[in-house]
Protein backbone atom coordinates (compact mmCIF):
# COMPACT_ATOMS: atom_id res chain seq x y z
CA UNK A 1 0.00 0.00 0.00
CA UNK A 2 0.91 3.67 -0.19
CA UNK A 3 1.17 6.28 2.53
CA UNK A 4 1.59 10.04 2.27
CA UNK A 5 2.84 11.54 5.53
CA UNK A 6 2.80 15.30 5.98
CA UNK A 7 4.73 17.34 8.51
CA UNK A 8 5.67 20.93 9.25
CA UNK A 9 2.38 22.56 10.11
CA UNK A 10 1.87 24.71 13.17
CA UNK A 11 1.12 28.15 14.56
CA UNK A 12 2.95 31.18 13.20
CA UNK A 13 2.47 34.94 13.33
CA UNK A 14 1.50 36.89 10.24
CA UNK A 15 4.56 37.57 8.11
CA UNK A 16 6.26 34.40 9.27
CA UNK A 17 7.26 31.27 7.40
CA UNK A 18 6.60 27.56 7.52
CA UNK A 19 7.84 24.64 5.44
CA UNK A 20 5.57 21.67 4.84
CA UNK A 21 6.85 18.27 3.77
CA UNK A 22 5.02 15.26 2.40
CA UNK A 23 6.76 11.93 1.94
CA UNK A 24 5.24 9.11 -0.08
CA UNK A 25 6.15 5.52 0.72
CA UNK A 26 5.04 2.03 -0.17
CA UNK A 27 4.67 0.05 -3.38
CA UNK A 28 5.30 2.98 -5.71
CA UNK A 29 6.41 2.55 -9.29
CA UNK A 30 6.44 6.22 -10.24
CA UNK A 31 4.89 9.53 -9.22
CA UNK A 32 3.47 12.03 -11.68
CA UNK A 33 2.19 15.30 -10.27
CA UNK A 34 2.42 16.16 -6.60
CA UNK A 35 0.19 18.91 -5.23
CA UNK A 36 -0.73 20.84 -2.14
CA UNK A 37 -4.35 21.66 -1.35
CA UNK A 38 -5.92 23.46 1.57
CA UNK A 39 -9.33 23.48 3.16
CA UNK A 40 -11.14 25.60 5.74
CA UNK A 41 -14.40 24.64 7.46
CA UNK A 42 -17.41 25.00 5.20
CA UNK A 43 -15.34 25.54 2.07
CA UNK A 44 -14.21 23.31 -0.76
CA UNK A 45 -10.67 22.03 -0.87
CA UNK A 46 -8.64 24.33 -3.12
CA UNK A 47 -5.44 23.77 -5.05
CA UNK A 48 -2.55 25.78 -3.66
CA UNK A 49 0.41 24.59 -5.73
CA UNK A 50 1.32 21.77 -8.09
CA UNK A 51 4.53 20.34 -9.50
CA UNK A 52 5.04 17.80 -12.26
CA UNK A 53 7.67 15.07 -12.25
CA UNK A 54 9.72 17.31 -14.53
CA UNK A 55 9.55 20.26 -12.17
CA UNK A 56 6.94 22.44 -13.85
CA UNK A 57 5.04 24.37 -11.20
CA UNK A 58 1.67 26.05 -10.93
CA UNK A 59 0.29 28.25 -8.14
CA UNK A 60 -3.01 29.68 -7.02
CA UNK A 61 -3.10 33.43 -7.56
CA UNK A 62 -3.48 33.99 -3.82
CA UNK A 63 -0.07 32.48 -3.03
CA UNK A 64 2.02 33.48 -6.04
CA UNK A 65 5.24 35.15 -4.98
CA UNK A 66 4.90 33.89 -1.38
CA UNK A 67 4.81 30.08 -1.64
CA UNK A 68 7.27 27.78 -3.41
CA UNK A 69 6.64 24.15 -4.21
CA UNK A 70 9.52 21.76 -4.82
CA UNK A 71 10.14 18.03 -4.83
CA UNK A 72 12.87 15.48 -4.34
CA UNK A 73 12.11 12.63 -6.71
CA UNK A 74 14.72 10.36 -5.12
CA UNK A 75 12.91 10.68 -1.79
CA UNK A 76 9.35 10.77 -3.20
CA UNK A 77 8.88 13.95 -1.21
CA UNK A 78 7.20 17.25 -1.99
CA UNK A 79 7.74 20.48 -0.07
CA UNK A 80 5.84 23.73 0.30
CA UNK A 81 7.83 26.72 1.50
CA UNK A 82 5.38 29.32 2.74
CA UNK A 83 6.65 32.86 3.33
CA UNK A 84 4.92 36.12 4.24
CA UNK A 85 2.05 34.15 5.71
CA UNK A 86 -1.30 35.84 6.19
CA UNK A 87 -4.21 34.96 8.50
CA UNK A 88 -6.22 33.96 5.43
CA UNK A 89 -3.67 31.19 4.79
CA UNK A 90 -5.00 29.42 7.89
CA UNK A 91 -6.29 26.01 6.82
CA UNK A 92 -5.65 22.30 6.86
CA UNK A 93 -3.10 21.58 4.15
CA UNK A 94 -3.21 18.28 2.28
CA UNK A 95 -0.72 16.79 -0.13
CA UNK A 96 -1.80 14.76 -3.12
CA UNK A 97 0.21 12.49 -5.37
CA UNK A 98 -0.82 10.94 -8.67
CA UNK A 99 1.15 7.74 -8.88
CA UNK A 100 1.51 4.29 -10.40
CA UNK A 101 1.81 1.24 -8.20
CA UNK A 102 4.42 -1.46 -8.66
CA UNK A 103 3.25 -3.91 -11.29
CA UNK A 104 0.49 -1.60 -12.51
CA UNK A 105 -0.11 0.94 -15.26
CA UNK A 106 -3.06 2.93 -13.94
CA UNK A 107 -2.57 6.25 -12.17
CA UNK A 108 -4.19 6.67 -8.77
CA UNK A 109 -4.55 9.72 -6.55
CA UNK A 110 -3.47 9.39 -2.95
CA UNK A 111 -3.94 11.93 -0.16
CA UNK A 112 -2.10 12.72 3.02
CA UNK A 113 -3.88 13.04 6.35
CA UNK A 114 -3.59 16.83 6.46
CA UNK A 115 -1.60 19.22 8.61
CA UNK A 116 -2.99 22.32 10.32
CA UNK A 117 -1.48 25.70 9.54
CA UNK A 118 -2.65 28.58 11.71
CA UNK A 119 -1.53 32.15 11.09
CA UNK A 120 -2.26 34.64 13.84
CA UNK A 121 -2.69 38.34 13.18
Amino acid sequence: QVQLVESGGGLVQAGGSLRLSCAASGSIRSINAMDWYRQTPGKQRELVAAITSGGTTNYADSVKGRFTISRDNAKNTVYLQMNSLKPEDTAVYYCNADLKLLGGRNVYAYWGQGTQVTVSS
